[in-house]
Protein backbone atom coordinates (compact mmCIF):
# COMPACT_ATOMS: atom_id res chain seq x y z
CA UNK A 1 0.00 0.00 0.00
CA UNK A 2 0.83 3.46 -0.48
CA UNK A 3 -0.35 6.46 1.71
CA UNK A 4 -1.82 9.20 -0.07
CA UNK A 5 -2.62 11.40 2.31
CA UNK A 6 -3.12 11.58 6.42
CA UNK A 7 -4.89 14.31 8.80
CA UNK A 8 -6.03 14.14 12.13
CA UNK A 9 -9.92 14.27 13.15
CA UNK A 10 -11.45 14.41 15.79
CA UNK A 11 -8.50 12.98 17.76
CA UNK A 12 -8.32 10.27 15.52
CA UNK A 13 -6.46 9.94 11.91
CA UNK A 14 -8.14 9.93 8.22
CA UNK A 15 -5.63 8.06 6.03
CA UNK A 16 -6.06 7.39 2.22
CA UNK A 17 -4.35 4.92 0.14
CA UNK A 18 -3.50 3.44 -2.92
CA UNK A 19 -3.04 -0.45 -3.67
CA UNK A 20 -2.95 -2.71 -6.52
CA UNK A 21 -6.16 -4.87 -6.81
CA UNK A 22 -6.06 -8.71 -8.05
CA UNK A 23 -9.49 -8.40 -8.08
CA UNK A 24 -10.11 -5.54 -10.54
CA UNK A 25 -7.07 -5.54 -12.09
CA UNK A 26 -5.97 -2.09 -11.59
CA UNK A 27 -4.66 0.33 -8.70
CA UNK A 28 -7.47 1.27 -6.32
CA UNK A 29 -7.73 3.92 -3.83
CA UNK A 30 -9.43 3.59 -0.49
CA UNK A 31 -9.72 5.85 2.55
CA UNK A 32 -9.94 4.71 6.12
CA UNK A 33 -10.81 6.76 9.61
CA UNK A 34 -8.88 5.06 12.90
CA UNK A 35 -10.69 6.63 15.63
CA UNK A 36 -8.45 7.58 19.11
CA UNK A 37 -9.54 3.99 20.53
CA UNK A 38 -7.82 2.43 17.98
CA UNK A 39 -4.23 3.89 19.02
CA UNK A 40 -4.26 1.70 22.50
CA UNK A 41 -2.15 -1.03 22.39
CA UNK A 42 -3.56 -4.68 21.06
CA UNK A 43 -6.89 -2.46 20.60
CA UNK A 44 -8.87 -3.40 17.75
CA UNK A 45 -12.31 -1.25 17.13
CA UNK A 46 -15.43 -2.09 15.09
CA UNK A 47 -15.12 -1.63 11.36
CA UNK A 48 -18.09 0.17 8.69
CA UNK A 49 -17.73 -0.52 5.23
CA UNK A 50 -19.47 2.79 3.86
CA UNK A 51 -19.84 2.12 -0.39
CA UNK A 52 -20.58 6.05 -2.07
CA UNK A 53 -23.05 6.04 -4.79
CA UNK A 54 -23.03 6.72 -8.90
CA UNK A 55 -20.08 9.23 -9.89
CA UNK A 56 -18.61 9.22 -6.35
CA UNK A 57 -15.05 8.21 -5.25
CA UNK A 58 -14.18 7.38 -2.08
CA UNK A 59 -13.26 11.46 -1.13
CA UNK A 60 -17.27 12.46 -1.55
CA UNK A 61 -17.75 10.97 2.08
CA UNK A 62 -14.99 11.36 3.84
CA UNK A 63 -15.05 15.06 3.12
CA UNK A 64 -18.99 15.92 2.97
CA UNK A 65 -21.12 13.06 5.24
CA UNK A 66 -19.44 14.62 8.34
CA UNK A 67 -19.21 10.90 9.93
CA UNK A 68 -15.89 10.88 11.73
CA UNK A 69 -16.72 13.09 14.92
CA UNK A 70 -19.40 10.22 15.51
CA UNK A 71 -17.18 7.56 14.70
CA UNK A 72 -14.61 9.10 17.46
CA UNK A 73 -17.35 9.17 19.96
CA UNK A 74 -18.28 5.63 19.46
CA UNK A 75 -14.86 3.95 18.77
CA UNK A 76 -15.50 2.50 15.06
CA UNK A 77 -13.14 2.73 11.94
CA UNK A 78 -14.71 3.38 8.36
CA UNK A 79 -13.62 2.37 4.92
CA UNK A 80 -14.84 3.99 1.75
CA UNK A 81 -13.41 2.53 -1.08
CA UNK A 82 -13.95 3.60 -4.22
CA UNK A 83 -16.97 2.68 -6.35
CA UNK A 84 -15.13 1.03 -9.61
CA UNK A 85 -12.09 0.11 -11.02
CA UNK A 86 -10.59 2.90 -12.92
CA UNK A 87 -7.26 4.10 -14.89
CA UNK A 88 -5.53 3.06 -18.29
CA UNK A 89 -7.05 -0.22 -19.93
CA UNK A 90 -10.55 0.36 -17.80
CA UNK A 91 -13.58 0.40 -19.62
CA UNK A 92 -16.29 3.18 -19.64
CA UNK A 93 -19.44 3.83 -20.80
CA UNK A 94 -19.34 4.31 -24.50
CA UNK A 95 -21.33 7.18 -24.13
CA UNK A 96 -19.67 9.04 -21.48
CA UNK A 97 -22.70 8.28 -19.57
CA UNK A 98 -22.57 9.07 -15.67
CA UNK A 99 -24.62 6.04 -14.93
CA UNK A 100 -22.93 3.42 -16.49
CA UNK A 101 -18.70 2.35 -16.28
CA UNK A 102 -16.32 4.60 -14.36
CA UNK A 103 -17.74 5.68 -11.14
CA UNK A 104 -20.85 3.35 -11.31
CA UNK A 105 -19.36 -0.19 -10.80
CA UNK A 106 -22.69 -1.38 -8.90
CA UNK A 107 -20.86 -4.13 -6.74
CA UNK A 108 -21.50 -6.65 -8.82
CA UNK A 109 -19.28 -9.12 -10.77
CA UNK A 110 -19.22 -8.43 -14.33
CA UNK A 111 -19.48 -11.37 -16.85
CA UNK A 112 -19.83 -9.68 -20.02
CA UNK A 113 -16.68 -8.93 -22.00
CA UNK A 114 -15.67 -6.35 -21.66
CA UNK A 115 -16.19 -5.24 -18.70
CA UNK A 116 -15.76 -8.79 -17.11
CA UNK A 117 -11.88 -7.86 -16.82
CA UNK A 118 -11.83 -5.43 -14.49
CA UNK A 119 -15.33 -4.83 -12.95
CA UNK A 120 -15.66 -7.12 -10.10
CA UNK A 121 -16.57 -4.98 -7.19
CA UNK A 122 -18.32 -7.61 -5.18
CA UNK A 123 -15.71 -9.92 -4.77
CA UNK A 124 -13.69 -6.55 -3.98
CA UNK A 125 -15.56 -5.67 -0.98
CA UNK A 126 -16.53 -9.01 0.03
CA UNK A 127 -13.39 -9.84 0.12
CA UNK A 128 -9.77 -8.32 -1.17
CA UNK A 129 -10.38 -4.87 0.53
CA UNK A 130 -11.49 -6.38 4.24
CA UNK A 131 -8.54 -8.99 4.10
CA UNK A 132 -5.82 -6.05 3.47
CA UNK A 133 -7.90 -3.77 6.02
CA UNK A 134 -8.09 -6.45 8.55
CA UNK A 135 -3.96 -7.06 7.72
CA UNK A 136 -2.75 -3.94 8.43
CA UNK A 137 -5.11 -2.01 10.70
CA UNK A 138 -6.12 -2.44 14.33
CA UNK A 139 -9.91 -3.81 13.18
CA UNK A 140 -11.89 -6.41 14.71
CA UNK A 141 -13.25 -8.43 11.07
CA UNK A 142 -15.88 -10.31 13.96
CA UNK A 143 -17.53 -6.67 14.96
CA UNK A 144 -18.22 -5.43 11.12
CA UNK A 145 -21.16 -3.35 9.33
CA UNK A 146 -21.79 -1.89 5.70
CA UNK A 147 -23.83 0.76 5.18
CA UNK A 148 -23.56 2.92 1.79
CA UNK A 149 -25.98 5.74 -0.30
CA UNK A 150 -27.81 5.13 -3.42
CA UNK A 151 -26.03 2.82 -5.63
CA UNK A 152 -23.74 2.56 -2.50
CA UNK A 153 -27.37 1.18 -0.22
CA UNK A 154 -27.86 -1.31 -3.41
CA UNK A 155 -24.31 -2.63 -2.47
CA UNK A 156 -24.34 -2.59 1.32
CA UNK A 157 -28.08 -4.12 1.35
CA UNK A 158 -27.33 -6.95 -1.39
CA UNK A 159 -23.38 -7.85 -0.09
CA UNK A 160 -24.32 -7.39 3.30
CA UNK A 161 -27.60 -10.04 3.07
CA UNK A 162 -24.99 -12.65 1.12
CA UNK A 163 -22.82 -12.55 3.52
CA UNK A 164 -24.02 -12.64 6.88
CA UNK A 165 -21.39 -13.78 8.37
CA UNK A 166 -18.75 -11.47 7.53
CA UNK A 167 -21.35 -8.18 7.97
CA UNK A 168 -23.40 -8.36 11.10
CA UNK A 169 -25.26 -4.96 10.38
CA UNK A 170 -26.50 -3.09 7.63
CA UNK A 171 -28.12 0.37 6.51
CA UNK A 172 -28.50 2.42 3.87
CA UNK A 173 -29.70 6.21 2.83
CA UNK A 174 -31.61 6.07 -0.61
CA UNK A 175 -30.71 2.94 -1.91
CA UNK A 176 -31.81 1.29 -5.30
CA UNK A 177 -33.63 -1.45 -3.61
CA UNK A 178 -34.67 -3.34 -6.86
CA UNK A 179 -32.27 -2.60 -9.76
CA UNK A 180 -34.31 -4.92 -11.45
CA UNK A 181 -36.90 -2.92 -11.62
CA UNK A 182 -35.34 1.17 -12.39
CA UNK A 183 -33.60 2.17 -15.39
CA UNK A 184 -30.47 2.51 -12.96
CA UNK A 185 -30.31 -1.12 -12.78
CA UNK A 186 -31.46 -2.35 -15.83
CA UNK A 187 -28.82 -0.14 -17.64
CA UNK A 188 -26.19 -1.82 -15.44
CA UNK A 189 -26.98 -5.53 -14.87
CA UNK A 190 -28.18 -5.91 -18.75
CA UNK A 191 -24.49 -4.47 -19.92
CA UNK A 192 -22.55 -6.78 -16.52
CA UNK A 193 -24.06 -9.90 -16.82
CA UNK A 194 -26.38 -10.42 -19.85
CA UNK A 195 -30.13 -9.96 -20.38
CA UNK A 196 -31.05 -13.62 -18.77
CA UNK A 197 -32.35 -11.52 -15.47
CA UNK A 198 -32.19 -14.68 -13.99
CA UNK A 199 -28.51 -13.56 -13.40
CA UNK A 200 -29.46 -9.76 -11.86
CA UNK A 201 -31.41 -11.78 -9.15
CA UNK A 202 -28.68 -12.02 -7.33
CA UNK A 203 -27.87 -8.21 -6.93
CA UNK A 204 -31.30 -7.43 -5.93
CA UNK A 205 -32.29 -7.10 -2.38
CA UNK A 206 -35.82 -7.22 -3.10
CA UNK A 207 -35.57 -10.74 -4.75
CA UNK A 208 -32.59 -11.71 -1.80
CA UNK A 209 -35.09 -11.06 1.10
CA UNK A 210 -38.03 -12.92 -0.66
CA UNK A 211 -35.95 -16.12 -1.39
CA UNK A 212 -32.06 -15.98 0.23
CA UNK A 213 -32.05 -14.39 3.76
CA UNK A 214 -31.61 -17.10 6.15
CA UNK A 215 -31.70 -15.26 9.30
CA UNK A 216 -32.18 -11.56 10.29
CA UNK A 217 -29.26 -8.90 10.47
CA UNK A 218 -31.01 -5.65 11.60
CA UNK A 219 -31.32 -3.62 8.82
CA UNK A 220 -32.00 0.77 8.67
CA UNK A 221 -33.10 2.73 5.47
CA UNK A 222 -33.53 6.40 5.48
CA UNK A 223 -34.83 7.66 2.56
CA UNK A 224 -36.08 11.40 1.76
CA UNK A 225 -39.67 12.02 0.52
CA UNK A 226 -38.40 14.87 -1.35
CA UNK A 227 -35.49 12.66 -3.21
CA UNK A 228 -36.07 13.98 -7.04
CA UNK A 229 -34.92 9.56 -7.93
CA UNK A 230 -37.95 8.54 -5.39
CA UNK A 231 -40.27 7.22 -7.96
CA UNK A 232 -38.63 6.02 -10.51
CA UNK A 233 -35.21 4.78 -9.61
CA UNK A 234 -35.54 3.94 -5.66
CA UNK A 235 -38.98 2.68 -4.85
CA UNK A 236 -38.42 2.02 -1.37
CA UNK A 237 -42.16 0.58 -1.28
CA UNK A 238 -40.82 -2.91 -3.07
CA UNK A 239 -38.52 -3.04 -0.14
CA UNK A 240 -41.05 -2.40 1.96
CA UNK A 241 -43.16 -5.19 0.10
CA UNK A 242 -40.73 -7.71 0.26
CA UNK A 243 -39.83 -7.51 4.09
CA UNK A 244 -43.55 -7.75 5.26
CA UNK A 245 -44.15 -10.97 2.72
CA UNK A 246 -40.61 -12.69 4.19
CA UNK A 247 -41.62 -11.50 7.81
CA UNK A 248 -38.10 -10.01 7.97
CA UNK A 249 -37.86 -6.93 10.05
CA UNK A 250 -36.66 -3.64 8.23
CA UNK A 251 -36.67 -0.29 9.95
CA UNK A 252 -37.73 2.32 6.88
CA UNK A 253 -37.59 5.88 7.91
CA UNK A 254 -39.08 8.92 5.50
CA UNK A 255 -37.38 11.53 5.84
CA UNK A 256 -39.80 14.62 5.26
CA UNK A 257 -38.03 17.16 2.97
CA UNK A 258 -34.60 15.95 2.36
CA UNK A 259 -33.29 15.09 -0.57
CA UNK A 260 -30.56 12.68 -2.70
CA UNK A 261 -27.09 15.17 -1.38
CA UNK A 262 -25.17 14.52 1.06
CA UNK A 263 -27.03 17.46 3.27
CA UNK A 264 -29.60 14.51 3.85
CA UNK A 265 -26.84 12.02 4.48
CA UNK A 266 -25.08 14.45 6.84
CA UNK A 267 -28.32 15.49 9.12
CA UNK A 268 -28.57 11.21 9.82
CA UNK A 269 -25.18 9.62 9.66
CA UNK A 270 -24.29 10.12 13.40
CA UNK A 271 -27.61 7.84 14.09
CA UNK A 272 -26.50 5.41 11.65
CA UNK A 273 -23.68 5.23 13.11
CA UNK A 274 -25.05 4.80 16.34
CA UNK A 275 -27.25 1.85 15.06
CA UNK A 276 -24.42 0.02 13.68
CA UNK A 277 -22.07 0.71 17.25
CA UNK A 278 -24.91 -0.04 19.29
CA UNK A 279 -25.12 -3.98 17.42
CA UNK A 280 -21.15 -4.23 17.30
CA UNK A 281 -20.49 -3.43 20.71
CA UNK A 282 -18.50 -5.94 22.60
Amino acid sequence: MELLAENKCFGGRQLQYSHASTSLGCDMRFSIFLPPQAAGEGTKVPVLYWLSGLTCTDENFVQKAGAQQYAAKHGVAIVAPDTSPRGEGVPDDPEGAYDFGLGAGFYVNATQAPWSEHYRMYDYIREELPALVEAEFPVDSDRCGIFGHSMGGHGALTIGLKNQDKFKTISAFAPIVSPMNCPWGEKALSNYLGDDQENWRQYDTCELIRKNATRQQPILVDQGDADQFLQEQLKPELLQQACALAEYELTLRMQPGYDHSYFFMASFIGEHIEFHASHLAG
